[in-house]
Order: structure tokens, then sequence, then C-alpha cells
């Protein structure tokens, strides 16, 4: 099995269950050198998309997931890597019990438009479910939002 990390939606272990049922949490880390960012507005139905772009300075929480080529492929769909909404790349998570290598979503796209608040109440509940620090989640709630026009 492959090894997923989940850094928005995905971190809630209710909603993986329903995207991906054989796919259950192995553990939580962190993705080194890289920060939560949003890009994709022009593509994304409520405003920009959770991504990940490289940022020396930065660390983005992470749930990991052993899953299966089924499950693989059903989350391909879900997140339109047929559509060219999302590409996957490996990194490197730092975990409790050392470094391991794993796939994750980006989006396929430029950076930058803000997430709705309700996307964004999303990723910090799901961030809070699965056992982000205080401060991460609460930083989360913080962030700016796209006004509803």
């Amino acid at each position: 099995m492959a090894l997923y990390a989940a850094y928005g939606s995905n971190l809630s272990a209710t909603q993986m269950a329903l995207r991906a049922k054989y796919s259950p949490a192995q553990s939580t880390g962190w993705l080194r050198g890289w920060r939560l960012s949003f890009g994709g507005a022009d593509i994304g139905w409520d405003g920009a998309l959770a991504t990940v772009v490289e940022d020396p300075s930065s660390d983005v929480f992470v749930k990991l997931y052993d899953v299966p080529p089924a499950d693989e492929r059903a989350l391909d769909e879900w997140e339109g890597t047929s559509l060219g909404v999302f590409v996957k790349i490996r990194v490197r998570i730092s975990t409790e019990d050392g470094d391991v290598s794993a796939w994750l979503y980006v989006v396929d796209g430029y950076e930058g438009g803000l997430p709705s608040a309700h996307y964004l109440g999303v990723i910090a509940d799901a961030a809070e479910e699965a056992g982000a620090p205080e401060e991460y989640v609460l930083d989360l709630r913080k962030r700016p939002c796209r006004s509803i026009e």
C-alpha cells in the first residue's frame, strides 16, 4: 500500500472513510519546508483550493493513510486529477517514528486567491479532529477568506 499525506479536509477520518473506505489512518506528521496555501480560484467552486507550496520557514500538519490501489483511484477521481485540477507529488513526511515517503495532491495552477469561510472552517475542523496542535488550528481559523459577493 502507498502512504497518502492529507493536509486539507481529508485530515478528517470521517471524510476519508467516505472517500477511501479501505484506507486506515496510520499516523500524523509534518511536511517540513512547505506551507499551506490556496490556489486555483478560477477552478474552485467556492473560492481557492487548498494546496501546499515550498517554503523553508514553514511546516504543514498532515495525517498519513495507508491507501490501497482501488482507494487511490477513487481519491484521484475525487480530487480531479484526470481533469487537471490536482496533481500528485511525492514528499518526505517527518513523524515521531522517523521520516517516511508519501504522496499528496497539489493544485495544478497558480498560487493565490482566497478560500471561502466555509471551506477554511472545514479544513480547520478536520485539522482539529486529526489532532493538530491548538496553535496550528487557531492559525487556520484566523486566515483571510473570501467575502461573499
